[in-house]
């Protein structure tokens, strides 16, 4: 079980490595919501999964591999950004959509709560399964979206999306890989687990 962001834009390379080694494995994998992924390693349905620790409730039956902290950011097209510049003002209704996965997604929670503590109220709510799909919305003009930043890091260096201010521009999230501690490891699953912490330390590293 694979946090959508995660593996449409971190896992490519994870996959290759792991047939290259493992050429004969045949590897499932399920695009999930990341407290469905808790929920299934915690009753054993999953052998793994790599998501955010920030769903919490793991107790001590997971055993869990630290990924590393993924900044947020807040992005729009050019033109809704000239009609709203920021995010830190508090006290607004803005007049724009937000375009979003389901309720139970964690960027959207943590962008919600933001906005009630703010006392920003936007016009409503686009609700969506596929995170590209979210994207060209928001560069086709279509509203604003809260994502990580390496989701939309290339869009913002080809100007295609603008980050927009927020008063948690420092927030992370945390990428985990993590398994049932009573599941036994086998040597496929221990290769999968070992290329994720070394990639994604690689990355931290460049």
């Amino acid at each position: 079980g694979v946090a959508e962001t995660l593996l449409c834009y971190r896992f490519p390379n994870i996959l290759k490595e792991f047939h290259q080694k493992a050429p004969k494995a045949r590897l499932f994998l399920r695009s999930m919501n990341c407290y469905d992924i808790r929920n299934e390693l915690l009753d054993g349905t999953l052998d793994l999964g790599v998501f955010y620790e920030d769903v919490g409730g793991f107790g001590s039956n997971l055993a869990v591999h630290s990924l590393g902290d993924c900044s947020m950011t807040l992005v729009a097209s050019h033109e809704i950004k000239k009609i709203c510049p920021n995010f830190i003002v508090p006290d607004r209704t803005i007049p724009i959509p937000f375009i979003i996965n389901e309720k139970n997604c964690i960027f959207r929670q943590i962008f919600e709560k933001y906005l009630q503590e703010k006392s920003i109220i936007l016009d409503h709510t686009i609700e969506l399964w596929s995170v590209p799909t979210i994207k060209n919305l928001v560069k086709s003009d279509m509203g604003i979206s809260f994502l990580p930043t390496f989701v939309v890091q290339e869009d913002l260096n080809t100007g295609e999306l603008e980050e927009i201010p927020t008063a948690i521009s420092d927030k992370t999230i945390t990428a985990i890989c993590a398994h049932h501690k009573n599941k036994w490891i086998s040597p496929l699953m221990q290769l999968f687990v070992n290329l994720c912490v070394s990639y994604f330390e690689e990355l931290k590293n460049n």
